[in-house]
């Protein structure tokens, strides 16, 4: 109350105790004195037993009665720097608490009474707990009384026994309402006897002592539910004896000695019948059926341990499993016919790429040549032999530039081919000639050189030394950049982009994730696709950030291509799987698609045509409808259309390259057998 440290004296502790117990406050009270002051006993007993609080009070508050606010929670005092009012109405004041957590601690590390300090909720007050108060809460704790000297177990005082008293245990005179018939009882009794006679209330019937018994399967009707059995199939009943049972059956169900001996060799559960025929002279003469308990046993047994249960069987027609897609008739024109091979390469040819145009088309094989082909007439025009075997071409897709790039080895060759607008073929000269080489040259991993002599004369423009194998070239949309992927796992130099007009080579990536597969730009925005075995991580070229990260689902990516619009990607496997991605949906492919039997090697969008195929190691080319719909809400349309052969398997290697025709709805393959083949 006053937030000050107060030791109890032993005749305090002792008051505690008492009135822990129950007990009165006073030591000299003497609860069962017949009367005290004139009231009777009863009453003295009652108000001590009510006003125990108030002696406690009253002992306890004679000790210190400087705050003067009575028994109120203390709460209410929280926000005011007081925290009562003493007998002349001033204000008491909390005790100043400004100890923080260090000095806590320093206070629990020094004072060795800190353990058996408490702070008085009541006054904010620490309290030191004396020996015996601590024995007290230790007491307590283990569920003892407070009172070491209590004894539990003494002997219980029976004060109303069978013993008539001189003196009555009370001495108040009896109740009126005691002799007096109670109108309450009275109203509930005249309530019963009117729903007696009204039949509301019957009289309990006697129980029956005599046994019930019952049949178990009287009741087994279909529509009952029998024990833990849902939808109860009844017994089957047992098949009506016939002529073969007869104790003298015709002599077609007897049996011959043959018969008799194979019935006998048979196993039991393949046997026509249970037992063998036989005739007897009458029905005396019928001895008793062996098998006959046995048989009853077993009917018995399957009549309620058998759990017949009728299965919900959902009879669905299989062909409304099948999604509804539109018939291949309403989504032409889509290739279907094999129109023309190239033939010429002596090897597999790994790599094939369209003009802008599309009147030319470039090959590169492992023959160690890169060959152009006119599109119209399957007529080599050109053969350019480099250095190794080729892995990867592609066409320049600006029309105002006639650029092919070749990969072989650690080389990637800008071949010139001399076709087509002459104009264009000798602006691209000059374009690669106007090279003016800067002040400060720059160190960089990969060495740019111009071709001379007989390289020049072949269609040589630049000549890139990498430092390693590279497999995979692609061209940016504007035809400036191009992305050269060299698979290695444990460098950093995996992904390299050329600027051929100032002939500069960047490494995009300071390390590398995973073995790089293949790499795109993207047709319309600066982001970087690249696909590494198990994932396609999208790169914002401005930003320099990463922008999202595909989970293919698959074991090892082989290709990709993006869609024209930019918002969709597929991606083929090594485990026979093609998964379409939207981008704007989700990070898991929307789609995937296992139609091929063996490793997909390529995959192609159409640049206009809702169409995008895939070539496989079986030998066929896929070609699926694709359509992708402006409305965000409606998701893309893919149904397979036509599955393209032609290619024969080589070395268990199919198609190895799948490519659209600019403008045209046509696909070329290039195959293991060395041939390039065109769909229309």
């Amino acid at each position: 109350m006053t937030g000050a440290d107060i030791r109890l004296s032993d005749e305090q502790v002792d008051l505690v105790h008492r009135l822990q117990q129950g007990k009165f406050g006073d030591v000299n009270f003497n609860e069962y004195e017949v009367f005290r002051s004139g009231f009777p006993l009863c009453w003295c007993w009652n108000r001590h037993r009510s006003d125990s609080n108030r002696i406690c009070h009253l002992n306890i508050c004679s000790l210190d009665i400087r705050n003067t606010v009575g028994n109120i929670p203390m709460e209410w005092y929280k926000d005011y720097p007081h925290i009562g009012y003493d007998l002349e109405g001033k204000k008491i004041f909390k005790p100043i608490r400004n100890k923080d957590e260090l000095d806590e601690f320093l206070d629990k590390m020094e004072n060795p009474d800190y353990w058996r300090t408490v702070q008085d909720k009541m006054t904010g007050a620490d309290i030191r707990l004396s020996d015996e108060q601590v024995d007290l809460v230790h007491r307590l704790q283990q569920g003892k009384f407070g009172d070491v000297n209590f004894n539990e177990y003494e002997p219980a005082i029976d004060f109303f026994s069978n013993e008539v008293m001189i003196h009555p245990v009370t001495n108040r005179p009896q109740d009126k309402r005691s002799f007096i018939p109670s109108l309450i009882e009275k109203e509930k009794v005249g309530k019963l006897v009117h729903a007696i006679k009204m039949g509301w209330i019957k009289p309990r019937r006697p129980k029956e002592t005599t046994p019930q018994y019952y049949d178990l399967w009287a009741k087994e009707d279909p529509n009952s539910i029998l024990g833990r059995h849902k939808m109860h199939v009844p017994a089957p009943k047992m098949k009506l004896p016939g002529h073969e049972e007869s104790y003298n059956p015709p002599p077609e169900y007897l049996l011959s000695e043959e018969e008799r001996l194979a019935w006998e060799q048979q196993d039991p559960e393949y046997r026509k019948l249970s037992f063998l025929p036989q005739k007897f002279a009458c029905l005396r003469a019928v001895p008793a059926y062996s098998r006959f308990i046995h048989e009853r046993f077993e009917r018995c047994l399957d009549l309620y341990l058998c759990p017949r249960q009728r299965k919900m069987r959902v009879n669905v027609n299989p062909e409304d499993l099948i999604p509804k897609l539109p018939k291949p008739k309403d989504l032409q024109p889509f290739p279907t016919t094999q129109s023309l091979v190239y033939r010429g390469h002596s090897s597999l040819v790994r790599s094939i790429s369209v003009s802008p145009s599309g009147q030319w088309l470039v090959s590169g094989s492992d023959d160690c040549t890169v060959r152009f082909w006119e599109v119209s007439t399957a007529r080599c025009l050109k053969t350019v032999e480099v250095g190794g075997a080729v892995k990867g071409v592609a066409w320049n897709p600006n029309p105002s530039i006639c650029l092919v790039a070749v990969s072989y080895d650690d080389t990637v060759v800008l071949l010139n081919p001399g076709l087509g607008d002459r104009l264009v073929c000798t602006a691209t000269d000059q374009l690669i000639s106007s090279y003016e080489e800067p002040e400060e040259v720059m160190d960089q991993s990969v060495q740019w050189a111009v071709a001379e002599g007989e390289g020049h004369e072949q269609g040589h423009r630049l000549i890139l030394k990498h430092p390693k194998t590279v497999r995979q070239v692609t061209w940016h949309g504007k035809g400036d950049y191009l992305a050269c992927v060299m698979p290695d796992n444990g460098s950093s130099l995996q992904v390299v982009i050329h600027q051929v007009s100032k002939r500069r080579t960047q490494n995009p990536f300071r390390k590398n994730k995973g073995l790089v597969q293949c790499v795109s730009f993207h047709p319309i925005r600066p982001y970087f696709f690249v696909a590494t075995q198990r994932y396609v991580r999208v790169y914002n070229l401005i930003k320099q950030e990463l922008t999202k990260k595909l989970m293919a689902n698959c074991k090892w990516i082989s290709s990709m291509a993006i869609h024209p619009g930019g918002d969709n990607v597929i991606c083929g496997s090594y485990d026979c799987r093609l998964a379409w991605f939207d981008l704007d949906l989700s990070t898991k492919p929307y789609k995937v698609l296992r139609h091929h039997k063996k490793a997909l090697r390529s995959v192609a969008y159409h640049r206009h045509y809702p169409l995008f195929a895939s070539g496989s190691d079986d030998g066929s080319v896929i070609v699926c409808h694709g359509m992708v719909y402006n409305d965000l809400l409606q998701n893309p349309l893919i149904v397979p259309v036509k599955v393209l052969k032609g290619h024969t398997i080589t070395h268990d290697l199919g198609v190895l390259d799948v490519t659209f025709h600019p403008t045209q709805p046509w696909v070329f393959s290039s195959g293991a057998d060395g041939t390039v083949r065109l769909f229309t």
